[in-house]
């Protein structure tokens, strides 16, 4: 347990709900995490307000997760229109509106919004609308109105981080713009390898627009496993992008066509927009964290202990801000264990051990547990499981593309380490796969197991001979 607050460990205990502040709890930010730590604190018992200087949702609903998923489905409808012709479809005079999906977009997160301005009003919470600042360890200014609370919980995620390249800042659209451009590009430079330039290449591509897929390492995805990353790259120019790698954008200039990219050996592009996709940073300006005496690390992440506390024993951080797995689902645990901790008598901290994760790209990724890089330096000798194969779907529709799967195994004690997916549903298959290998499954679980067929998923459990 942390020592800085003695009284985390006795959450109901007398004095835990106080009258001498205006709130038991003020929450910084209505995202996922946020919005979940204030109810559930409201529920306990406690007085909170949350506040939010945009729209309640946050990131993921918003302008993330959310919105982005919905563009992703409405562009695999092109794909499926296009493998249709080799099940007999005869599909004639096919077009689509970008306007009517950007419009569709927006009705569904304004549906959102309203659903979480409802569950924070059910659950008791204050909602305070505009920008929050810290005055001190109980102290949250917005506008010119100060509010006091005996704690204070930080969850304002995370921004784009665009790099310093001339005129990139100024020129270039972030995720954030992507989501609601009026017009759809018919060219389009997006700067990146990471998993939000790999998704809006596949919506931009599918929709028809030229991708530039430019990014300084060899393949896309670092961090991933690395026959991951090999096979994405390949079924990403079957998509049709056109992947640039080993360069960097030297400068980002507007015309009155369009823009200019010159890169770092002087090659030029010309397209209609230009999407810097370069990472995100903790969304930290204008805090206050100083009037608090918060202390944060080197990429500008609020430094907490495993109970989510910062150096300021009085204010908790929830989420991206903290820069540890920044992911909505992440978020939400932390925020819940947060409250439950605090004001429901259950101290618990979040394990991060095997969590999942998806890039829905096209085609999808989805994993758990280790890459193979990273086994092999834990554990040092592993045993490789792997599948290529070309789904049955594409027997008949002709696409190319081919489904990856790979386990990788500790070979001294046959525990599953990782598994890694490339593949259409592969975000629905590995939350299945998730559940075995935090429940610690070994390979011959696997094996035991009678696969469903026809289908990918049936791969995982009928793999039988390990990579030489």
């Amino acid at each position: 347990m942390v020592d800085k607050d003695a009284d985390i460990v006795a959450a109901q205990s007398e004095g835990q709900f106080t009258k001498a502040y205006d709130y038991d709890l003020i929450v910084i930010g209505a995202g996922s995490g946020g919005v979940r730590a204030g109810r559930i604190a409201a529920g306990y018992g406690a007085r909170v307000a949350v506040i939010e200087g945009d729209r309640p949702g946050g990131t993921c609903v918003i302008r993330g997760c959310v919105p982005k998923k919905l563009l992703v489905y409405g562009a695999s409808f092109a794909g499926e229109a296009e493998d249709a012709a080799g099940f007999g479809w005869q599909i004639e005079g096919l077009s689509h509106s970008w306007s009517d999906l950007i419009a569709a977009k927006d009705k569904e997160t304004a549906r959102l919004e309203g659903v979480y301005r409802t569950l924070l009003k059910n659950a008791g919470a204050d909602l305070i609308e505009g920008w929050g600042h810290l005055k001190g360890p109980h102290e949250v200014e917005v506008g010119d109105t100060i509010y006091t609370a005996k704690r204070i919980l930080i969850a304002v995620g995370g921004q784009p981080s665009t790099p310093d390249v001339p005129g990139l800042a100024e020129y270039a659209i972030t995720s954030n713009e992507a989501l609601d451009l009026h017009k759809r590009p018919d060219h389009i430079v997006i700067y990146g390898s990471g998993y939000i330039a790999l998704e809006f290449a596949g919506i931009f591509r599918a929709f028809g627009s030229k991708v530039d897929l430019i990014y300084r390492a060899d393949l896309p995805l670092r961090g991933f496993d690395m026959d991951v990353r090999e096979h994405i790259a390949e079924a990403l120019r079957d998509r049709g992008i056109n992947l640039i790698s080993g360069r960097i954008i030297a400068e980002v200039k507007k015309t009155a066509e369009g823009h200019v990219v010159t890169l770092d050996d002087g090659s030029v592009l010309s397209p209609d927009e230009v999407m810097a996709a370069t990472g995100r940073a903790p969304n930290i300006n204008g805090l206050g964290l100083e009037a608090a005496a918060i202390e944060t690390n080197a990429r500008g992440a609020i430094k907490v202990d495993e109970w989510s506390q910062t150096s300021a024993a009085s204010v908790f951080a929830v989420g991206d801000v903290t820069d540890r797995i920044n992911l909505t689902p992440v978020a939400i645990a932390e925020g819940h264990a947060f409250a439950d901790t605090i004001y429901g008598d259950m101290p618990r901290a979040v394990n991060y051990d095997a969590v999942p994760s998806a890039v829905f790209s096209q085609p999808n990724i989805a994993s758990v547990g280790l890459s193979q890089e990273q086994a092999e330096e834990v554990y040092g000798r592993v045993q490789i499981f792997e599948s290529r194969f070309r789904a049955m779907k594409n027997t008949l529709s002709g696409r190319p593309e081919k489904t990856y799967m790979k386990l990788i195994v500790d070979a001294d004690t046959q525990k599953i380490l990782g598994v890694h997916m490339v593949g259409p549903d592969a975000a629905e298959i590995m939350q299945g796969m998730a559940i075995a290998v935090k429940m610690g499954a070994r390979k011959s679980d696997f094996d035991a197991v009678i696969g469903i067929h026809p289908s990918a998923a049936e791969e995982f459990v009928t793999m039988r001979t390990p990579r030489a």
